[in-house]
């Protein structure tokens, strides 16, 4: 139905549910989502499919400043630091993540035991940010 203002763009409801907009085409493809389209041909997800999807347990965000999706919000547990480079071990929930980083990112993000942090893992490397 054209104009229907329940309706959603595929992105407002990938940030409503939680998961990217390509979730929601691969979703569509598979069955597991009804999406309508509008006037021109744009697809339109109805804000009871919203609410269905959105019932199950929410993703955590990636942020909105990273790319990075595989991401750990923990605490720094230890920073060794050795000429201009350092390991910095963040204790995420039940996992240890320890990356090799600059002696500067470590000083520029204030990094030391006991500070909230998120190690953020792309591919092979893994980044920190301060929390």
């Amino acid at each position: 139905m054209p104009g229907r203002t329940d309706d959603l763009t595929l992105g407002q409801a990938a940030r409503e549910i939680g998961v990217s907009v390509d979730t929601l085409r691969r979703w569509e493809r598979d069955g597991k989502l009804r999406a309508v389209r509008d006037e021109r041909n744009r697809r339109r997800v109805p804000r009871r499919e919203v609410e269905r999807l959105a019932a199950r347990p929410r993703r955590h965000r990636a942020g909105d400043a990273f790319s990075a999706r595989n991401r750990f919000p923990g605490k720094v547990v230890s920073v060794e630091v050795d000429g201009v480079m350092a390991l910095v071990e963040i204790e995420a929930g039940p996992h240890r993540v320890t990356a090799a980083i600059t002696r500067d990112a470590v000083e520029e993000l204030g990094l030391a035991p006991g500070v909230d942090a998120t190690a953020a893992v792309k591919a092979t490397s893994v980044m920190i940010e301060r929390s």
